[in-house]
């Protein structure tokens, strides 16, 4: 938004910006060094065009004139254009032929913006704009800002180095610059609050503004369900009022579409009509773009398109089931029946599961469009054949809706018997895959094993898919009991077969099985490379595998964050955490435990529980049962109680959950979980050892230690040898707490763990034992004065000027313990201001 200000020096006025201007120096900055001649900012309404160049023109060179000309996309004649460069340039002359020679023979270094050129084409006044661009002088710069790309010669400019464009896409706001325009809520807050708007409006600047403006509360977690009025008048003035009704309901046609081609259009539109149409559409800037970067595939850019889709449609159901038609001629099935079912065609939507697989599963909204057709017609699917009702069933199972998968699996005895022993048996081993795939999610091991074991058994080499399923099956299995060798054995016969058949999906999510053991054994390099490598090779595929990419996003985040990688770890959780949610994949509980550890990392408890709120809101919201989430966000909760000196509330919890997974009816933990059993046992006796309620801590997780140690699980060992140093140290066994540091710091180190180092010193921070921190444990007086070797070194660069997250970084710990080591050097030099400490301490000597 830029408003118009009087200058007594200029031949025009100059445009001011709004107060709510939120400044671009990525893009500014690019504008003002780039030498070129020509500086073209194209993009559709509302994208900051004008901002932009009001943003460059306040930084002119104090020697430049500038000369502003709005046209408000206005379709000129080439004398009327004359007539107002002339008069913007203060030149006397108005005529094509002498405005071109004033053109030519400028000396004075001097910039014309013209702001919203023409937006509908005019081929004499491109031509003129053509011929201006080729014989200005080297001392004259145009800034041009159009919706429409003008018919010049642009390669011959760009050839000559005369040009730079500023795309539509980049002049996208991120979330990083949404996050400053609400600077009254607190960090952590406006980073959340500007990760839902940026999703919701893909940082298109009108959009954010929109979204700004609304009258809700964006501190909830739930995105505004209210219609967007502000939209739909924006829309009228800014883009249908300058179209034909013909474009206009082309348009609204498109915009609702997963994607669109010229045959498509053709097909919707007329033959030749549609074509053009289309390409007309294009031409005038009306936020259409390449799908998924697509030659062939255009789309009405996405964050618009789904604003508008929650807009009522009267006309909806004839033109979604005429492009139902065109897809399923072209055999696109998932757009055809994404078609049938805003048709409410259902009986046709049923019919073209027929052509779906496993791994169509795994493609964006495919999990949430067989939900929807589920919840509308459950009784007819479940009536047609064994293939439907095994794809309905694994919808199922993916979302985490156990009771309902239960039930489809059991309608497959409808199919019973079939034409010949041979096909029963198939239909039973296909039941017996599910079946084993529902008992295994529901924590029953070892009738899972049975299932998975007799179906691999009796499956044909025909059914693969299902054969692949029961073998992912098996690999988690082991990893969860720590037999890491056969899990490898099984994976890699999985992954042979998948590559045989040609499957990039089942290779990524076996993959996924194989980071995830890579991970235990310590090697979260190799792990994350492997990922890095699937992330590459699925972003080559026609159709996004959004719950897959998703789940990849998640283990990375994880890896990241072992390794203290903490900005890497939060974009990872955040992309995780947003494809889970659009695939309703109950995997999206990963994302938010990241966050919540990440908030816990930098000691803002009140964000991190919030975050785990928000996971078990969501989980019950989509019906999932508590054995998926339960133990793992109480896990979780108890270590941000014990790093918050809470070990009560923590071994309360830890008590409950812990009887789930011992004893008679045991269930086995989630599969994403490999390590909560052991980490579950390990915090109950770090919190009773605190509380002084436990008798032989060492010996128990000694214990675990040897189990952990045969089954070669280097991260939980590291992490065990550390809680054994805790333990040994508030038992007041010096020695025994010293050799067990000195062992899990060697883990630590050798297999980039930086963050259990960053854990362990936050509880020595919580118990008030220093030394547990130390690499070399204090042998000091007890003076009030002294200070340990972490507060020492601590102490030593504050002195040197570094910032508490500086500090942070340099000595490997988080800045929640920096600011608990602060507080204690304080407390015992008797001050309260950092530069105070520092004299406080020369003073006595200890520091220098």
């Amino acid at each position: 938004m830029t408003a118009m200000t009087h200058a007594p020096d200029r031949a025009d006025f100059l445009p001011r910006l709004s107060s709510h201007h939120l400044a671009r120096p990525r893009l500014c900055g690019a504008l003002l060094e780039s030498a070129t001649r020509v500086k073209l900012v194209c993009a559709p309404a509302g994208s900051g065009k004008t901002a932009l160049l009001t943003e460059c023109l306040l930084q002119a060179p104090v020697n430049c004139t500038v000369c502003w000309l709005p046209l408000a996309g206005s379709s000129l004649s080439v004398g009327e254009f004359c007539e107002r460069l002339a008069h913007a340039m203060g030149l006397t002359v108005a005529d094509e032929t002498s405005l071109l020679y004033e053109l030519a023979r400028r000396t004075s270094t001097t910039w014309v913006l013209i702001d919203d050129y023409c937006r509908y084409p005019e081929p004499a006044l491109d031509a003129f704009l053509d011929r201006m661009l080729a014989v200005s002088s080297p001392a004259l710069t145009w800034w041009i800002g159009t919706r429409r790309r003008p018919s010049c010669n642009w390669p011959r400019l760009l050839l000559d180095d005369a040009l730079y464009e500023c795309e539509g896409a980049v002049l996208a706001l991120t979330r990083d610059e949404i996050a400053q325009v609400l600077r009254h809520l607190p960090p952590a807050q406006a980073d959340s609050v500007a990760g839902r708007i940026f999703q919701r409006s893909g940082g298109w600047c009108a959009g954010v503004r929109m979204l700004l403006m609304q009258k809700c509360d964006w501190s909830q977690k739930t995105l505004p369900q209210q219609r967007m009025d502000t939209l739909l008048d924006y829309l009228q003035h800014e883009l249908f009022s300058g179209l034909s009704p013909e474009l206009a309901e082309a348009w609204r046609v498109l915009v609702h579409l997963p994607r669109f081609n010229a045959s498509l259009c053709d097909h919707l539109f007329g033959a030749g009509d549609g074509a053009q149409w289309m390409r007309t559409l294009q031409t005038l800037g009306c936020f259409i773009e390449p799908w998924q970067g697509s030659p062939d595939w255009l789309q009405v850019c996405a964050p618009l398109s789904r604003l508008m889709r929650d807009e009522p449609w009267s006309a909806g159901r004839s033109w979604h089931r005429r492009a139902c038609q065109w897809f399923a001629a072209g055999q696109h099935w998932k757009c055809a029946f994404e078609q049938a079912l805003l048709a409410e065609e259902y009986e046709v939507a049923v019919s073209l599961l027929q052509h779906f697989s496993f791994e169509h599963l795994f493609e964006e909204q495919t999990v949430v469009l067989l939900l929807r057709l589920y919840e509308q017609r459950g009784e007819e699917l479940l009536l047609g054949s064994a293939q439907l009702v095994g794809l309905i069933t694994a919808a199922l199972l993916f979302a985490g809706r156990f009771a309902q998968a239960a039930d489809c699996i059991g309608q497959l005895s409808r199919f019973l018997p079939p034409p010949s022993a041979g096909q029963q048996r198939q239909l039973i081993a296909r039941w017996q895959a599910q079946q084993g795939w529902l008992l295994h999610l529901q924590g029953h091991m070892d009738e899972a094993r049975e299932h998975f074991e007799q179906a691999l058994n009796d499956l044909s080499p025909q059914a693969w898919t299902a054969r692949l399923l029961c073998l992912s099956g098996r690999t988690q299995q082991a990893l969860l009991c720590g037999d890491l060798e056969l899990a490898h054995s099984i994976n890699r016969e999985a992954l042979c077969l998948a590559r045989a058949e040609g499957s990039l999906l089942f290779e990524a999510l076996l993959e996924l099985d194989h980071a995830q053991l890579l991970e235990q054994r310590g090697a979260s390099a190799r792990a994350e490379a492997l990922l890095a490598d699937l992330c590459e090779m699925l972003g080559s595929s026609v159709e996004r595998p959004t719950s897959l990419l998703g789940r990849i996003a998640l283990r990375r985040g994880r890896l990241a964050l072992s390794m203290g990688q903490q900005d890497r770890a939060a974009g990872f959780f955040q992309q995780g955490l947003d494809d889970c949610l659009r695939s309703f994949d109950k995997r999206v509980l990963y994302g938010f435990l990241g966050q919540a550890q990440l908030a816990a990392d930098q000691g803002d408890y009140p964000q991190a529980f919030m975050r785990l709120r928000d996971a078990e809101r969501l989980m019950q919201q989509r019906q999932i049962p508590d054995t998926v989430y339960r133990g793992v966000l109480l896990q979780v909760s108890s270590e941000f109680w014990l790093q918050q000196g809470r070990p009560e509330l923590a071994r309360e919890a830890l008590t409950r959950v812990l009887r789930h997974y011992r004893g008679p009816g045991a269930r086995q933990a989630p599969p994403a979980t490999l390590e909560l059993i052991p980490r579950i046992e390990c915090l109950l006796i770090l919190a009773e050892t605190r509380l002084g309620q436990t008798q032989q801590p060492v010996l128990r997780l000694q214990s675990l230690l040897e189990q952990a140690r045969s089954c070669r699980m280097i991260v939980l060992e590291a992490e065990l040898l550390l809680a054994m140093s805790e333990v040994a140290s508030i038992l007041s066994d010096r020695e025994s707490a010293r050799q067990y540091s000195d062992k899990g710091r060697m883990l630590v180190r050798q297999f980039n763990l930086r963050r259990l180092l960053m854990k362990f010193d936050d509880a020595a921070a919580v118990i008030g034992s220093e030394s547990l921190s130390e690499q070399q444990f204090s042998e000091g007086g007890e003076s009030e004065s002294s200070l340990s070797l972490r507060e020492s070194q601590v102490l030593g660069l504050i002195a040197a000027g570094s910032s508490n997250q500086q500090i942070a970084d340099k000595l490997f710990i988080s800045l929640h313990t920096v600011k608990t080591h602060v507080r204690r050097i304080h407390a015992k030099l008797g001050v309260e201001r950092r530069t105070h400490a520092v004299a406080r301490a020369r003073m006595l000597g200890l520091c220098c």
